[in-house]
């Protein structure tokens, strides 16, 4: 099903980042911003993981990829000329789509160690599901939790506001934690060249 004109859709999409990361400037350059982040997190915050969370099925084998990727290329310890790196290098890349991630390791993200996330989301579904009597359509309601994670990371919940909600006070998470969210118009060959040059011109 897919032939030479969805791989020149794809090409198209790596190439307009290749020439955004080659020259927008540092202030609005989206590689370089990500790839600031990174180091930030990893070298400067002590925060050694990374969790890569596409709110779609489509993209279930995109944290792998880029695991190979970036911990490959960048989970160096010495230097071109053989000296031992004095600091630790690269990140611990993992992550799933973001309902698989919801119901395995959030509960670490909200509660435990503090993992910088890197949120994936789509506007337009590729295959939206309207269920006979239900208000929203599958995908409306996976972006609903989109958007509801990031803010949730950001700002917590104090036991104070558990209690006004009755809700348990060992549910409190503190917030303030790291991430981002990367938010996609469609999900298409053009789109995922993008995406995949974003995450390189990163690395």
């Amino acid at each position: 099903p897919y032939g030479f004109s969805v791989i020149e859709k794809f090409l198209a999409g790596a190439r307009s980042i290749d020439q955004h990361f080659h020259s927008a400037p540092f202030e609005s350059n989206i590689p370089v911003l990500l790839g600031l982040l990174s180091v930030w997190n990893v070298s400067f915050l002590g925060y050694p993981a990374r969790s890569i969370l596409p709110y779609t099925q489509a993209l279930e084998k995109l944290a792998p990829h880029i695991q190979q990727v970036s911990m490959e290329s960048n989970g160096k310890g010495v230097s071109i000329d053989g000296v031992r790196l004095p600091f630790e290098a690269g990140e611990i890349d993992f992550g799933e789509p973001g309902t698989n991630g919801q119901h395995s390791f959030y509960q670490l993200i909200h509660q435990g160690r503090v993992i910088p996330c890197d949120f994936i989301g789509i506007v337009k579904s590729q295959q939206p599901v309207y269920l006979k009597d239900e208000v929203v359509n599958n995908h409306d309601e996976l972006m609903s939790n989109f958007f509801a994670q990031p803010d949730a990371l950001a700002y917590g919940k104090t036991p104070e506001q558990l209690q006004s909600e009755n809700v348990a006070p060992h549910l409190t998470f503190t917030g303030n934690r790291p991430s981002l969210s990367l938010l996609l118009p469609s999900l298409d060959a053009y789109r995922i060249g993008q995406l995949l040059a974003i995450y390189e011109h990163r690395i």
